[in-house]
């Protein structure tokens, strides 16, 4: 399978799940998409999808508490994790989100990318450098998006994005680091690329048939 043959556009959404007993079979290949609540989760993946509403939007950041699961093909998906960080929501209900988010994390085999949004404005906060970390001591491919790019000339988005990338190889974690808008486009087309290499590099020890996971559109 090449990155080609990687749509996202054709992503579905299949159920949400409160932890991860509720979760599809653990088998296959799954990008999940992880950050704080108001980093433009779910827009960035409406973006990649090029889906106005796959994955609701709200003005009120904090809204997702479940783990929504979007079906690309057989054994394909995108995984939106709760958002963390949210000052507002009742301590409770954090504590929740976040051990959904760790177990999930943890165990979830078919796990095989993470996306770490991050506001372009406010990167590297606290709970994004433990998830970065955690995901380098595991030897999980690790894609930072930097959203609401658009707030920012391309000469400060390309300086954010280096400080970024600094911090990052500081942390000695060698990850793939672009500057991304939902509002524009800016990055799409390399995270997309990126995504589908993902995708595609582990298709070779999936069992079953490979033709049938292919395309015919």
């Amino acid at each position: 399978m090449t990155t080609a043959d990687v749509n996202l556009h054709v992503a579905q959404f299949i159920l949400s799940a409160p932890d991860i007993r509720k979760l599809p079979d653990d088998t296959g290949v799954e990008v999940a998409f992880a950050g704080r609540s108001n980093a433009g989760k779910s827009s960035a993946l409406n973006t990649l999808t090029n889906q106005k509403s796959l994955a609701r939007t709200s003005k009120t950041p904090g809204r997702t508490q479940l783990i929504n699961v979007f079906d690309i093909r057989e054994n394909r998906r995108l995984i939106d994790l709760p958002g963390y960080g949210y000052a507002k929501v009742p301590l409770e209900m954090k504590k929740k989100w976040q051990k959904s988010l760790a177990e999930y994390l943890e165990k979830r085999e078919s796990l095989k990318g993470l996306v770490v949004l991050m506001d372009i404005r406010h990167p590297l906060k606290d709970l994004d450098v433990d998830l970065i970390q955690w995901a380098n001591d595991c030897q999980l491919p690790v894609l930072a998006l930097l959203t609401k790019a658009d707030k920012y000339k391309s000469g400060k988005r390309s300086s954010e994005v280096l400080k970024v990338k600094k911090v990052c190889k500081e942390l000695h974690s060698d990850i793939k680091v672009i500057a991304f808008s939902s509002l524009n486009k800016v990055g799409l087309e390399q995270a997309t690329s990126i995504i589908g290499d993902w995708f595609s590099s582990y298709s070779e020890g999936d069992e079953g048939d490979e033709a049938d996971l292919v395309d015919v559109e």
